[in-house]
């Protein structure tokens, strides 16, 4: 790696330490749903995102809640104190595809059709509505 690499690598790292987000990768959604769900929330407050997830009917929102918790989390434990009811904010989410299993089905005639089963990535950053305001 050169010096020039290393140093942007390092920027960056330094860059995610003051940053609240939790990952969660390989999720066995097609990206498409998992997008329905993360434009749902994006931009809330996070009491209220919980709320909206926890009563929502779609598959993947138990699992972005869940991802919603642990970003909470991560964000009490780097600042040493528990999230205030309208403090916090989704700040960012955004869904990647991921590796795509491909299978064949049996088709007419002899031929065989393809499926591809998709997965994604979500990422989920929270933050005070100060920070909002100074990244934009």
């Amino acid at each position: 790696m050169g010096a020039r690499k290393r140093i942007s690598a390092e920027k960056r790292k330094e860059a995610l330490k003051t940053m609240y987000f939790a990952k969660l990768q390989n999720v066995p959604t097609s990206p498409r749903k998992m997008r329905l769900v993360a434009d749902m929330i994006r931009g809330m407050e996070v009491n209220r995102a919980l709320g909206v997830l926890k009563f929502s009917s779609k598959e993947a929102s138990a699992r972005v809640e869940k991802l919603l918790r642990s970003a909470i989390a991560n964000w009490e434990q780097k600042n040493e104190r528990k999230a205030e009811s309208g403090e916090l904010f989704v700040t960012k989410i955004f869904v990647d595809g991921g590796a795509m299993l491909k299978r064949m089905r049996p088709a007419p005639q002899g031929r065989g059709y393809r499926i591809r089963k998709r997965s994604n990535h979500v990422t989920l950053f929270v933050g005070t509505k100060s920070n909002n305001e100074e990244q934009n």
